[in-house]
């Protein structure tokens, strides 16, 4: 097993293609690099430190850039693009969806983006041009507007012969859309229905009016709750007045789960969801700095607190040795409860009536949690230290630090979202100095109080 594991890993096209770039052998390079899908190939730069990466990209067949360029996160794309001239990234582009040619373009400066724009031909730079109208993270922005479209009044006999005359579908085509003479979305025509009813009956007999059209502004996190909740392969674009702009199909939506799933995870360290792994040694320094900052701004609020009582430490050592304690079991319960509610915001499943059932019995995990093991800590201490006092005492901050744990982790993530603020950005650094300072101010005041 191990064998075959080595070997699989020996035969990696990463491997290599670094095998293939230290011995200098470029046309092994453009050989594997042509056999590979452009999506694996975008893989296998954004897995290349960027030197090497800048070695690579030159040898990708330039018919094959464009695709692998749309599959690129947004930091290494831009990295690649400015060391092409404007005629490099015309030939790039110039195959590509519409929706993937705006996704590059956003990223653009204006003066290169009117420059591809100006060499399109009319239709192409219509198509392209309607979905930069809308932000990048709406409907609009991510619809593409390849769409066949028919009325609801022909025969499905009249349909066929109109497939037949196109020739070839857009990729992920379920359904043809129907619409009325000035481009009104009225429904859906399966390609099911088309080949299994009597080529007789009319659009308007078989049609389906079960999918709602997706208006273009909506944001894309509830277009892929739509998607998920409706099992939708493909699904209408449309703007205020109900005209058909496009469609957006699962391939877009899928990118669009993945990204979330990946703001959430990297924005908790203060990281974008397109920060490059490889990215300079200088860029990644400035990106993670002013994280950095935030956190020691509430590290010196937490180090003030205990400030504070430093007589009472100095009295009771023992309290320096257990505040830890105390901070960790607070931090932990709040970031259980604070990623239940996050992701309990990205599914839609929150609102103002649940809201208060939801921190009702939050509070009461917490303070059951607390009970429990306060008394586990409790006696913990009390053989350790042999003071029944300091027992008493870490378990009663405990419950108080795991209840304010849960409040906080609650009420944070929606006020966050309330001011207009990414939950999944601040809500740790936030919650964190909630627990801290609530779990010392209780542990070392109540030790004040009573023991020293």
């Amino acid at each position: 097993m191990s064998d075959n594991i080595q070997q699989n890993s020996a035969n990696h096209p990463i491997n290599t293609l670094a095998e293939a770039l230290q011995s200098g052998r470029f046309l092994r390079m453009r050989r594997l690099l042509s056999s590979l899908h452009p999506a694996e190939t975008a893989h296998l730069l954004e897995s290349l430190p960027p030197t090497e990466r800048k070695v690579t990209w030159p040898i990708i067949n330039p018919d094959l850039r464009g695709d692998v360029l749309s599959y690129l996160g947004e930091d290494v794309q831009a990295d690649l693009i400015q060391n092409m001239d404007t005629a490099d990234l015309i030939n790039a582009t110039e195959d590509l969806p519409p929706d993937d040619v705006a996704d590059i373009l956003q990223n653009l400066p204006n003066h290169i983006t009117k420059e591809v724009l100006k060499v399109m031909d009319s239709q192409h730079r219509r198509r392209v041009e309607t979905i930069l109208a809308y932000d990048e993270d709406t409907a609009g922005g991510l619809m593409n507007t390849d769409v066949v479209t028919i009325r609801s009044d022909i025969t499905l006999e009249v349909v066929l012969r109109y497939l037949r005359l196109l020739g070839e579908l857009p990729e992920n085509t379920d359904s043809l859309f129907v619409v009325d003479h000035k481009d009104h979305y009225l429904g859906t025509l399966s390609l099911s229905r088309i080949v299994s009813r009597s080529r007789s009956l009319t659009v308007s007999q078989v049609m389906s009016h079960q999918i709602e059209a997706i208006p273009a502004y909506m944001d894309e996190s509830d277009v892929a709750l739509r998607f998920e909740k409706h099992d939708l392969i493909s699904a209408p674009v449309v703007d205020k007045d109900n005209h058909l702009l496009g469609r957006i199909t699962i391939d877009d939506v899928v990118d669009v789960i993945r990204d979330d799933a990946e703001h959430t995870m990297l924005s908790m360290a203060g990281l974008g969801e397109d920060e490059d792994t490889f990215a300079p040694v200088k860029r990644s320094v400035h990106r993670r700095s002013l994280w950095l900052g935030v956190n020691l701004l509430t590290a010196f609020l937490a180090s003030w607190v205990i400030g504070i009582f430093d007589t009472t430490i100095e009295k009771q050592v023992a309290l320096a040795i257990l505040m830890p304690i105390v901070a960790s079991m607070g931090g932990v319960a709040g970031s259980q409860t604070l990623t239940l509610v996050i992701r309990s915001m990205a599914l839609g499943q929150l609102n103002d009536r649940n809201q208060q059932w939801l921190l009702r019995k939050e509070l009461s995990v917490g303070a059951i949690n607390g009970l429990i093991w306060a008394c586990a800590i409790a006696l913990v201490t009390y053989l350790w230290f042999n003071s029944l006092e300091l027992g008493i005492l870490i378990g009663t901050a405990i419950i108080i630090n795991l209840v304010a744990a849960a409040l906080a982790g609650v009420t944070i993530p929606l006020a966050l979202k309330r001011f207009g603020i990414d939950p999944a950005l601040s809500g740790g650094v936030l919650l964190t100095t909630v627990t801290d300072v609530v779990g010392f101010v209780a542990f070392l005041g109540f030790a004040t109080l009573f023991i020293v």
